[in-house]
């Protein structure tokens, strides 16, 4: 299955790591697009003094790790395509040129389900989604949430717990399956 990621679920870090970690769990393929990436590293620098060099570092280790990654796509694609906020017609046309099965994205009143239908889409919440994988398979998900809980106690020297780092993370139902 091939899932584009909206900016909001790969800006913030905790949500991009369990995301991008059931994708290296094999999960699903992710796909972005430049523009998406650019979004990004213009979110981080808005929060964090270095945040676009941190961003970009991230970025150019997200393509050695999935080279096919990102999408390409032409202006005449995004011409065609219509969504109420017009600054998300990007994404949009990179889930369509990548032929993606779902926009995984926390922006539902962005992505109106009747014309995801039209192009064969469906959206994706990354919550929702995260918590059915692990339902699935829980094998899967567990280990990669160890992981990012190991990191997140490591940088920021807290204590942090399963449940209290993914509801944070605004991943509460999968925070609650994970216990």
């Amino acid at each position: 299955m091939k899932l584009l990621l909206d900016t909001c679920v790969l800006y913030p870090t905790v949500m991009r790591e369990m995301l991008l970690g059931a994708a290296d769990a094999g999960a699903f393929e992710p796909l972005w697009s430049a523009e998406i990436e650019g979004e990004w590293a213009h979110t981080a620098e808005k929060h964090a003094a270095g945040g676009r060099v941190f961003a970009e570092g991230e970025i150019a280790l997200l393509h050695a790790r999935w080279p096919n990654a990102r999408v390409r796509y032409g202006e005449g694609l995004k011409a065609r395509l219509w969504l109420p906020d017009a600054g998300d017609i990007h994404v949009l046309a990179a889930a369509v040129a990548g032929s993606a099965d779902a926009i995984i994205t926390l922006n539902k009143k962005d992505f109106p389900a009747q014309i995801l239908a039209e192009e064969g889409l469906s959206l994706m919440d990354p919550d929702a989604y995260l918590r059915g994988v692990f339902a699935s398979d829980p094998a899967l998900v567990t280990p990669v949430a160890e992981r990012v809980l190991a990191k997140a106690r490591e940088l920021s020297g807290q204590g942090w717990t399963m449940r209290s780092l993914f509801k944070k993370a605004r991943l509460p139902r999968l925070a609650k399956a994970l216990g």
